[in-house]
């Protein structure tokens, strides 16, 4: 490890890190370009991100002006770094090879070796000649809505910018790596009250449920509003329900076991659906739906909380939509961004128009949302869901447990801090907001 690295993991001052020379190269994890077709004509569930994802030393690009280098404390895996790891829905290569042809800055992106991860948390070690409220030293998160702000569709709400992409996914240099290369618009406080890996999980995940479930470009919940959430406690359910709660809404959480049934009702859940136990069937067979399990999924509904859901919050897809669309109150919102389960989603037309309900289609934040969301967790309002921590050069056994659903929450990854539970400078807020809610997840994962 290069005297620069050893340095941020000794806590360094800003007057050490200046003056220690950035390494050619970082320690990252990718897939490579040669590597597209290692999967082709496998099921998805077969695909293995242990096979693709490789941890080495790649090369470190220039730094543009609206750039900064960040000593990487911990990442996280989110699902688009398991899409990328299995090439689905389609190699990430396209992303980087059409941001390639913007600019000169976007050609660095252009490589045979993908740098993956949308989150971060760690150390300003280099910034930019046009960086202006950041500095090298300062501890910060990392949210991934990438953007070039001279085009004029990324101003007003930048998430409809013609150009807008995804950190670590659609650009290279992403999170999983001892140095991350990214924009200065897209850095946000540490939580100071947070260890490295739980500051590491919240930004992609918060953020989204945030504009989803707060913001206006969603479908913002008010004081008694019900609302079901599936997968909640997956990533970014767990901080749906948060943000439901903080609004005075009644979330309706939707788990597969009676383990996340509890760790749901710690979160302050109160109406729990465990699907499995149900035993819902919402498809006969791969054609057709079966509407008599939607009402039973309504009639459940109702039985709990009194009425239908004001707001669905959806992201599973084809295998949910159907019964998402049915269950909705007259004149409610089905709010989606994301179709785990399948893109092509199915449902009756007739319960959309005749009872004049909405779908919303919604996609990770702008900046303002981000940094928002990112206040609830520095106060303390929101909790990050971190169930389980691994090194980074375990990062293709994380990947794989996140495609097969087999963690709860968030999944974080170690770059530089050399150990969990570093990082804290605030152990009074810690206190405050109490080791109990902080571990929710974990304390379960380990039980």
């Amino acid at each position: 490890m290069s005297e620069l690295l050893d340095a941020v993991r000794a806590g360094a001052d800003a007057q050490t890190l200046a003056n220690l020379p950035l390494p050619a190269t970082t320690r990252a994890v990718f897939v490579r370009r040669e590597d597209q077709g290692m999967f082709e004509g496998m099921a998805s569930s077969d695909k293995d991100p242990r096979q693709s994802l490789k941890v080495g030393e790649v090369p470190l690009p220039e730094l543009a002006p609206d750039e900064v280098a960040i000593g990487v404390m911990a990442s996280s895996i989110n699902f688009n770094t398991v899409w990328t790891s299995i090439f689905e829905p389609l190699p990430t290569f396209g992303f980087l090879d059409r941001l390639g042809k913007e600019s000169v800055w976007g050609q660095r992106h252009a490589q045979d070796f993908h740098v993956v991860g949308s989150d971060a948390s760690g150390v300003i070690v280099r910034a930019g000649s046009a960086v202006r409220n950041w500095k090298i030293g300062d501890t910060v998160t990392v949210h991934c809505n990438y953007l070039d702000d001279q085009d004029p569709t990324s101003h007003d709400d930048s998430m409809l910018a013609s150009n807008q992409r995804i950190w670590g996914f659609e650009t290279n240099y992403g999170g999983l790596a001892d140095i991350a290369i990214v924009k200065a618009n897209q850095l946000m406080p540490k939580p100071t009250h947070l260890s490295w890996e739980e500051a590491a999980v919240n930004a992609l995940c918060n953020s989204t449920s945030y504009r989803m479930l707060v913001s206006r470009n969603g479908a913002p919940v008010t004081q008694g509003q019900k609302v079901l959430i599936w997968g909640a406690t997956g990533g970014i359910g767990s901080f749906a329900v948060q943000h439901v709660l903080n609004s005075g809404g009644i979330p309706i959480g939707v788990v597969s076991n009676a383990t996340r049934a509890n760790i749901l009702r710690e979160l302050g859940c109160e109406y729990v659906i465990d699907r499995n136990e149900k035993g819902y069937r919402f498809w006969k067979d791969e054609h057709t739906q079966d509407e008599s399990e939607w009402r039973r999924l309504g009639k459940d509904i109702r039985a709990l909380v009194g009425d239908d859901p004001d707001i669905v919050f959806e992201h599973p897809g084809r295998s949910t939509m159907g019964a998402s669309v049915f269950v909705t109150k007259r004149g409610g919102t089905i709010v989606t961004c994301a179709a785990t389960s399948g893109y092509m989603i199915e449902y009756d037309n007739r319960h959309l128009w005749m009872k004049l309900k909405t779908i919303k289609g919604s996609h990770f934040a702008n900046y303002r949302e981000a940094w928002d969301a990112n206040q609830t967790i520095c106060v303390g309002k929101v909790v990050p869901p971190l169930s389980a921590t691994y090194a980074l050069e375990e990062t293709g056994q994380a990947a794989y447990e996140v495609h097969h659903n087999r963690h709860d929450g968030k999944i974080g990854v170690l770059c530089l801090a050399p150990e969990t539970g570093l990082g804290i400078t605030d152990p009074a807020l810690r206190a405050t907001v109490g080791e109990e809610r902080l571990t929710v997840f974990s304390r379960h994962a380990n039980s």
